[in-house]
């Protein structure tokens, strides 16, 4: 199959060097002519994990190109992905759609071929509609059929996401957007299950219903480690103790300083006003939101706490800066909201991560960034870890607990076990761990 996929940010960029994998013909079109030169050249705009080696195989296999020129990449097309961005609106959180709209009439201009036209971004309930009122109002006579496909892939686990999916939803009733479909996702037959076919409407809403949930589960078990911390229980016990009930499940029950990225924030936020669009209370989903907002400045409060007095000139070390190990993502980080709290009570903050320093910069001030962990702890009255990137997880705590002034480990992550960090010379404070 020919596949063109604008857009060569996170969710195109991944989709169409795995589409190439799997033997399919694909040109990624993007209107930056410097991204476009820099994949040229093998030089990714973002950091996961066996991209670069990937897209370099199919390059040379010459089943993925990269250009500027969206007439050429859509006209002998079978069919079109829509990856573009689509962040909240500002001003009223509603997913901001204008990219996809300015896509859309770029591809009907373009087509030439009866063509399949998929979005892939994630949209609210609706968007194929107007995606196909556009197409129609822009080339009246051309032959095309809508279909909502949205992606589920987790930033640091992408590839293997996208080629050992749990599910891949297609949102088409029409016969033959169906078997473009299913030809172009063949090479998962294997995983016969995983394609689930729907409405276009109920494709568009399982994304959006899927990631609240997510974001519910998080942000239930952080509310649960708040509990724990003023009773005395440990909340890493409390999640393996539910996680093994098998309706409840093991995963994203992990305690911490809030969710970000690139993916919950905005999503929840254009479902609950989709839902107040169409006058339906989600007041689960409104509490979600209001919630994880507080615990990311609660973070801030809590260190502080933990350094007991007047932090004004005292050194404060962060450990992790991106929203979560394997990438370089800094949207919504919870080290942003902590940071500021640091900054705005006088603290000095020195920081790293070992992906996200280029990101990081464009959005911090006057923070010092320093080549690894240890350097991070010299002079310092408090050391927090963020994000648990692997390589915190087995420091040399007796070197850290010398190099500091203050010997404070707090553990946003529950990395450490209190026993392990004390016995090296540190005072611990971790998150729901009375």
């Amino acid at each position: 199959m020919r596949i063109t996929m604008i857009g060569t940010g996170y969710v195109g960029l991944v989709s169409g060097a795995c589409f190439a994998d799997f033997g399919h013909e694909v040109v990624c079109v993007d209107k930056d002519a410097a991204k476009i030169a820099a994949l040229d050249d093998g030089i990714m705009p973002i950091f996961e994990p066996g991209l670069k080696e990937l897209v370099a195989t199919n390059v040379a296999a010459k089943r993925l190109s990269f250009t500027t020129d969206l007439t050429a990449g859509v006209a002998d097309a079978d069919a079109v992905f829509i990856a573009v961005g689509t962040p909240s609106r500002r001003g009223d959180g509603h997913a901001d759609l204008g990219y996809v709209h300015a896509a859309t009439r770029e591809i009907a201009a373009a087509l030439t071929k009866p063509t399949v036209i998929v979005t892939k971004s994630t949209v609210p309930v609706g968007t194929g509609d107007e995606v196909e009122r556009i197409i129609a109002e822009v080339a009246p006579n051309a032959k095309a059929w809508v279909v909502s496909n949205p992606e589920f892939l987790r930033e640091g686990a992408a590839i293997a996401d996208f080629k050992r999916p749990d599910r891949v939803v297609v949102g088409t009733e029409d016969p033959d957007a169906i078997a473009v479909m299913e030809a172009i996702y063949r090479p998962l037959y294997l995983n016969r299950s995983a394609l689930m076919f729907t409405g276009r409407r109920t494709a568009e809403l399982i994304k959006y219903a899927a990631n609240a949930f997510l974001a519910t589960k998080i942000t239930f078990i952080n509310e649960i480690a708040d509990l724990c911390e003023v009773v005395g229980a440990d909340v890493k016990d409390v999640s393996r103790g539910i996680g093994m009930d098998n309706r409840i499940g093991s995963k994203f029950l992990h305690a911490g300083p809030g969710y970000g990225g690139s993916c919950f924030p905005k999503d929840t936020l254009a479902l609950l006003k989709t839902a107040e669009d169409h006058d339906v209370p989600v007041r689960i989903v409104e509490a979600v939101v209001q919630v994880n907002d507080s615990r990311k400045r609660a973070m801030g409060r809590k260190v502080l706490r933990a350094m007991g007095g007047d932090p004004r000139g005292r050194r404060v070390g962060v450990l992790g800066l991106t929203f979560k190990p394997d990438t370089d993502d800094m949207r919504d980080a919870p080290s942003l909201s902590l940071i500021q709290a640091l900054q705005d009570a006088g603290a000095i903050v020195r920081a790293y991560d070992p992906e996200g320093h280029e990101q990081a910069s464009k959005m911090l001030k006057d923070v010092e960034f320093a080549e690894d962990a240890y350097a991070v702890a010299e002079g310092a009255d408090a050391l927090v870890i963020v994000t648990e990137w692997n390589a915190f997880r087995a420091l040399d705590l007796e070197r850290i607990a010398a190099a500091m002034n203050t010997p404070l480990l707090v553990d946003l992550r529950n990395v450490y076990h209190r026993r392990d960090v004390e016995a090296a010379g540190l005072r611990y404070q971790g998150i729901g761990r009375g």
